[in-house]
């Protein structure tokens, strides 16, 4: 496409925040459909672990009436609509991992753990910034942030030139900083899953690193789970804030800048990194019914997460007759993320569900 450029116009796209614009549209366009995601990951590893759904109660909702939490648990309750894994009865099937004693009955779960059970009112701030964020980027978008700026007069004779602050990218800075954090955040709830996933002690027996076969032979999928606590440790070095580190420069006369190129850059690298967190979710989730698909053949998975195990079934086999190299397994679940292959199949399920 080519543009014949009038006068001004190239002062215009090279003046103002034109390029921490674009980054941060992409950012938060690619942030928007990994939350999506990450609800489903939230659900696979909720029928995985035979979550107690009480927490996503529209009733605990309605009494903190943050609109992000109340949206999450009605995502999670729309994914598991049907779902028979998440009730006391699949949960009073003891797997073969599972600590639990036997000479007494067994007793409901009252409260699980904060990483299954606060989902909605972690997730709920993530969608809350990511609705703050897109006001910011529409308004930007529709803005004349280069200076000066020229106006046509009030009497129509000719025009005004007037300069003004409308390049500094604060705007801009602050929100791809919030998207950072929120990001980073939503990623490490979900590798504290992973990490609970490939742990009997911590999941309720499923089997230990998620491994099949001779032991020794298969070492399962803890040192994937160390690559996604990597990242999110990456993550958190990513968020410190770059809108408040401003150095002057040219005499002082630019005494205080944004930095929101930085701020976009580094929010787009936290949310690459938090694909593969939620992608491994996903695979580490159902590889885990896959494990016990037979104990718990009685219960079924809900609608919604029943599409999306089909759907990671399809693109990855479990790994159940020894080790492998999972670095294409990881990249296969990188995928489901940035292709929306996982997430269009609950869609052609169920419907929109966030």
């Amino acid at each position: 496409m080519q543009f014949d450029l009038k006068a001004k116009d190239a002062s215009a796209l090279i003046n103002g925040c034109t390029a921490s614009l674009a980054v941060a549209i992409l950012a938060a366009h690619d942030a928007r459909h990994l939350l999506t995601d990450a609800c489903l990951s939230l659900g696979l590893t909720l029928e995985a672990m035979r979550a107690e759904m009480s927490a996503f109660d529209p009733r605990i909702q309605q009494a903190r009436p943050h609109a992000g939490q109340i949206k999450t648990a009605q995502v999670v309750r729309t994914l598991l609509k049907g779902s028979t894994r998440t009730t006391h009865e699949a949960r009073a099937v003891q797997l073969p991992d599972e600590l639990r004693r036997t000479d007494i009955p067994y007793t409901a779960r009252i409260q699980d753990v904060y990483s299954l059970r606060c989902s909605p009112q972690v997730y709920g701030p993530v969608f809350d910034a990511l609705d703050y964020i897109d006001t910011i980027i529409e308004k930007e978008t529709n803005s004349a942030t280069d200076n000066p700026l020229i106006f046509h007069k009030e009497d129509g004779e000719g025009f005004e030139i007037i300069s003004g602050g409308n390049f500094h990218g604060q705007y801009l800075a602050q929100a791809m900083d919030l998207l950072a954090m929120a990001i980073t955040d939503l990623g490490s709830i979900c590798e504290r899953r992973v990490a609970r996933l490939i742990d009997p002690t911590l999941s309720w027996g499923l089997p230990r690193n998620l491994m099949s076969g001779v032991r020794g032979v298969n070492t399962g999928y803890p040192v994937v789970q160390c690559s996604l606590s990597a990242l999110v440790m990456e993550n958190r070095t990513l968020c410190m804030p770059g809108s408040v580190d401003s150095i002057p420069s040219k005499g002082n006369s630019e005494d205080h800048i944004s930095n929101s190129t930085w701020c976009a850059r580094k929010a787009m690298t936290v949310v690459q990194n938090t694909q593969y967190i939620v992608g491994v979710e996903m695979l580490l989730a159902a590889q885990a019914l896959t494990m016990t698909e037979a104990l718990l053949k009685d219960f079924r998975l809900g609608q919604g997460t029943q599409a999306a195990y089909d759907e990671i079934r399809r693109q990855i086999p479990a790994c159940l007759d020894g080790d492998r190299w999972f670095h294409h397994d990881i990249q296969a679940a990188h995928g489901f993320v940035t292709s929306g292959s996982v997430r269009d199949a609950v869609i052609g399920s169920i419907g929109q569900f966030v």
